[in-house]
């Protein structure tokens, strides 16, 4: 009776690990957001002239790295300017710039192309803040979780 059983229980477990092994291989793949698939829709300047707009594009993780891009490229066009600092503090609207950093940081389509490009232009414009910019471009790296 016991030897049965055992038999049994092998013969289970080698089914299992067939039906395991079907579903490893057989299984669909998924589709990367990056595939030619997806159509890209590039941002037209007279659309996305206001900075709420283009950082909705960066919040959407939908967006693909062209729309990131072009999306950063009139950031840069309309407000790359930040508002002198008050004394030894940032300037209030200097917290979008941040979170538009942090957020280009961790967004998945971005690269380091795209990010090294806009941390450049951003301090080239702004001497002022570069020590902020860096600490906004650190915290976004280091909270991306590799």
């Amino acid at each position: 009776m016991e030897i049965t059983l055992l038999v049994k229980s092998f013969a289970g477990l080698i089914v299992l690990l067939m039906l395991l092994t079907a579903f490893l291989f057989y299984a669909p793949k998924k589709k990367k957001l990056g595939e030619s698939s997806v159509k890209t829709v590039e941002p037209r300047i007279g659309d996305y002239k206001s900075l709420d707009d283009l950082l909705q594009i960066i919040k959407n993780k939908q967006s693909l790295a062209q729309e990131l891009s072009s999306a950063l490229d009139l950031v840069m066009k309309y407000h790359g300017t930040i508002h002198p600092k008050l004394g030894i503090r940032s300037h209030p609207d200097f917290n979008i710039y941040g979170e538009l950093l942090l957020r280009i940081c961790r967004h998945p389509n971005t690269n380091k192309d795209i990010i090294l490009k806009f941390n450049r232009e951003l301090e080239k414009r702004n001497e002022d803040y570069k020590r902020e910019i860096n600490d906004f471009i650190t915290k976004g790296l280091d909270s991306r979780g590799f």
